[in-house]
């Protein structure tokens, strides 16, 4: 996309540029990192969809929009408890609102030993030279716009790290709320999350907003996990109706080490998440399910990009997705197994339902084998409900719109039942019958 035909934003990304203080200024290496990358959003712009990972999302909307570079009031504003996880996930947690993280509404004290969570401004002021090799490293060739804007911009996030042989019992919470400001808003968080040889973890991820709040999100992770450390990691994406969420994940595995992820996304007016996974190590895993709900215009794109690297490394993706209205939802899942990952077993699956005519999903799978004694499979349908089963269900003397609910809720929830414990499985299937009651109306 050509920097002429999205002026306004590049124009306000620029100016938010020039116009904050952000953390670490003053250290020469991050400085020129930041301006590299300022530069390189310049000439390159915003995606467009001649790049095959944006192939069915288009930006030219959000190209023609300005955003505030800050909330200078998202220190203090009030957020209500109902957008917070239940009482039920109770346990340690970090909290940012409009992208500033808040000590106030976080559960930093509640940390078991081995672990150290601390949001990432106040890491670098601490101790910048641990974090130089994250920050400070060159424009990377997968970078696009909005990655390239967040080397450019961020201005928090969250440094996690698990000492070796720590097994943390109970999920930590990660909350990231939206809340209405005086003008739609920017942000730019990046984090960090490590877990040291044979630590063990989980992770619930949320994504939460008020109706009105139409800021712009931008998220990136990196995730390292190294020999026989296991993740688990929930995310669960319900942003408010008018945001814009966008979110880049790298995932690197070594020795043995697991990742088990679930995702259930039902809102924003634009979701994506790009999830790359690095099975560098031997034997490392990688699974993961998810679903997407969707209605009205909403478009949800998920870009799951695997690479075997490691020998007799496994990954498995089960995913599924339901459109109603006129909403689009994108699936793509690249498996790659490069030169000597022998031995790697691969699948990705991905179901779809269109409840509309109106609606559209597409969903591509793809694979890539450089290597031998390789298995590999992946599958793709989209389709509509059974008539015949509704009919069943109807002539049982079920309401049509009752029918079709829990049909679809059947279907989304195949994806959700290994998610532990059982009270934040119950959470997910509580949402996901919610967003089906909603598209219903």
């Amino acid at each position: 996309m050509n920097t002429a035909a999205v002026v306004p934003f590049v124009e306000s990304m620029r100016s938010a540029a020039a116009a904050l203080r952000l953390p670490g200024s003053g250290l020469a290496w991050l400085d020129a990192t930041r301006r590299e990358a300022m530069q390189a959003f310049v000439a390159h712009g915003l995606p467009a969809t001649r790049n095959e990972l944006w192939k069915y999302t288009t930006v030219r909307g959000l190209a023609q929009r300005q955003y505030a570079p800050r909330d200078d009031k998202a220190a203090n504003r009030p957020v209500d408890e109902a957008l917070f996880p239940p009482e039920a996930m109770d346990g340690p947690r970090a909290v940012f609102v409009n992208g500033v993280f808040r000590s106030d509404l976080s559960r930093l004290d509640r940390l078991p030993d081995g672990v150290g969570l601390q949001s990432l401004s106040s890491a670098l002021d601490a101790e910048p030279e641990p974090l130089r090799f994250l920050l400070g490293a060159p424009k990377d060739a997968g970078d696009d716009g909005f990655t390239l804007l967040n080397r450019a911009l961020w201005a928090d996030g969250v440094v996690l790290r698990v000492a070796a042989g720590v097994h943390v019992r109970g999920p930590l919470h990660v909350v990231h709320v939206g809340v209405a400001a005086d003008a739609a808003t920017a942000w730019h968080l990046r984090s960090l999350i490590e877990l040291g040889d044979d630590a063990r973890l989980a992770i619930v991820e949320h994504h939460v907003g008020e109706a009105a709040a139409g800021h712009l999100a931008n998220l990136v992770c990196n995730i390292k996990l190294h020999e026989q450390a296991h993740l688990d990691w929930v995310g669960i994406q319900r942003a408010g109706a008018d945001a814009t969420l966008l979110r880049c994940t790298d995932i690197q595995l070594h020795d043995d080490a697991t990742l088990d992820f679930h995702a259930l996304e039902l809102g924003g007016k634009l979701a994506r998440h790009e999830i790359r996974v690095d099975l560098a190590g031997a034997r490392s895993r990688f699974e993961s399910r998810g679903a997407f709900v969707l209605h009205q215009r909403q478009h949800a794109d998920t870009e799951l990009l695997v690479t075997h690297r490691g020998r007799d490394t496994f990954s498995h993706a089960s995913w599924r997705g339901v459109a109603d209205d006129r909403a689009r939802g994108v699936v793509h899942g690249r498996i790659l197994v490069l030169p000597g990952a022998d031995g790697a077993d691969g699948g990705f699956y991905n179901k779809n339902l269109l409840l509309s005519p109106s609606a559209e999903i597409d969903t591509r799978p793809a694979l890539e084998i450089y290597a031998d004694e390789v298995r590999a499979n992946h599958g793709a349908t989209v389709g509509q409900l059974d008539e015949n089963v509704l009919f069943y269900l109807r002539s049982r003397g079920i309401p049509l719109e009752m029918a079709r609910r829990i049909l679809v809720r059947a279907f989304c929830a195949v994806t959700l039942e290994r998610i532990e414990p059982p009270s934040l499985r119950e959470h997910c299937l509580a949402l996901l019958v919610e967003q089906l009651r909603e598209a219903s109306t």
